[in-house]
């Protein structure tokens, strides 16, 4: 599903389903194709979702404005789209 809302300041919300259970691998990258911050990498059962990403960087750092891609991955799917971060 797309983020919510988009552009976003300060915090999106992001909301995925898993069809079966999968390792998932929830990733945001920046511009470039560079990792900003991993948000999810773990086992999942069958649901629905929802994560919340404040914009800050694995080290805890505001991300600038600019344009970041998320990327769910398990080992069936993947899907990437594109958000907008504003200040």
């Amino acid at each position: 599903h797309s983020n919510y809302p988009n552009p976003f300041n300060p915090t999106t919300k992001i909301d995925y389903d898993i069809a079966t259970e999968s390792f998932v691998t929830f990733t945001i990258f920046d511009i470039l194709g560079r990792q900003v911050v991993t948000l999810i990498n773990q086992q999942q059962a069958p649901g629905y979702y929802s994560i919340n990403w404040d914009a800050k960087d694995i080290l805890g750092v505001s991300a600038p404005a600019g344009i970041y891609f998320y990327q769910l991955q398990t080992k069936e799917f993947s899907k990437t789209r594109k958000m907008v971060l504003l200040k």
